[in-house]
């Protein structure tokens, strides 16, 4: 059985519920899945699990969140490359450039993303729960 591994941060609870519906996704296609928040995962946790998900909003000018999810990323981004990887995350603002220099780091990183990343505009609507789920399921 696939591991699967939701990891994310939120303020508002938005990126919240996109996990809760990734995690609804991965384990309705099988996997055993652990949801953390960023403060709560590490190196020493990632070889646990055969895929995790990422979520993040965007903070400030378009970037991740800089006290507890970029540092944790940072910390175990060497550690990505062959695990099955997916990125998701909300944003109130701009046009999503955040996620696309989150995609691009992956790529210069070696990681390979396993599906195409969601983001929704404030709270996730009916279309980015089930981008979410289809996310989840991607994982497992």
């Amino acid at each position: 059985m696939n591991k699967t591994a939701v990891v994310y941060w939120s303020g508002t609870g938005n990126t919240k519920a996109m996990a809760d519906a990734v995690a609804e996704g991965a384990r309705g296609a099988g996997a055993a899945v652990d949801v953390f928040t960023a403060s709560e995962f590490g190196q020493d946790k990632l070889s646990g699990f055969d895929s995790v998900a990422f979520g993040c909003p965007a903070m400030g000018a378009e970037v991740l969140e800089e006290s507890e999810f970029d540092p944790m990323f940072t910390g175990i981004e060497a550690s990505l490359a062959g695990k099955k990887v997916a990125l998701f995350g909300s944003y109130g603002w701009g046009d999503g450039q955040w996620m696309r220099d989150w995609e691009d780091r992956c790529s210069s990183a070696g990681i390979s993303l396993v599906t195409e990343s969601v983001i929704a505009n404030n709270a996730p609507d009916d279309e980015a729960v089930n981008n979410c789920k289809a996310l989840g399921a991607a994982l497992a």
